[in-house]
């Protein structure tokens, strides 16, 4: 849309274009493919306004407190979540907390429209309709997005399957 990607100077960069940055390390191991992998996270539109479009506990946002929202979980490597939120866990550990930066092409697919295929969706109409109307938007809105990870729990693969 002719806009010049940000890139921000404390976050990395991935080979992907995914920008990442750890506000807390984690403890044990990483998942891996097939890896059930249980996390919180929020989100915002940071390409146009910086929307608001899930937030733990409270309908303006938090940051990690309270216990009224249920976790997201997926399993690694299943193509259920955007590529970015994929991507960003298998580089984290229990415990880790982690921002992403997405660019559209990591994001949710256009193929997709309600999020009912490849998560997460939002839990709110409103989060729904505060990405709805970027994501969807064809004018020269940017779609970038910011999400923060918490990887609560890694259940491992059996490795009898």
């Amino acid at each position: 849309y002719g806009k010049t990607r940000m890139t921000y100077p404390d976050f990395t960069e991935l080979a992907s274009g995914l920008q990442v940055k750890d506000a807390r390390e984690g403890k044990g191991e990483p998942p891996r493919e097939g890896d059930r992998v249980v996390i919180d996270w929020e989100g915002y539109t940071i390409g146009y306004y910086g929307r608001i479009f899930e937030a733990r506990n409270k309908a303006r946002g938090g940051a990690f407190t309270g216990d009224d929202k249920d976790f997201y979980r997926f399993y690694v490597g299943d193509g259920t979540v955007i590529r970015a939120l994929d991507e960003a866990v298998r580089g984290m550990r229990p415990g880790g907390i982690r921002q992403i930066v997405v660019p559209a092409e990591l994001g949710y697919p256009p193929s997709d429209p309600q999020h009912k295929v490849v998560g997460p969706r939002p839990k709110t109409f409103s989060g729904q309709r505060a990405l709805d109307f970027v994501l969807q938007n064809q004018g020269l809105i940017d779609k970038t997005l910011l999400i923060n990870i918490e990887l609560m729990r890694v259940d491992r693969r059996s490795s009898s399957s």
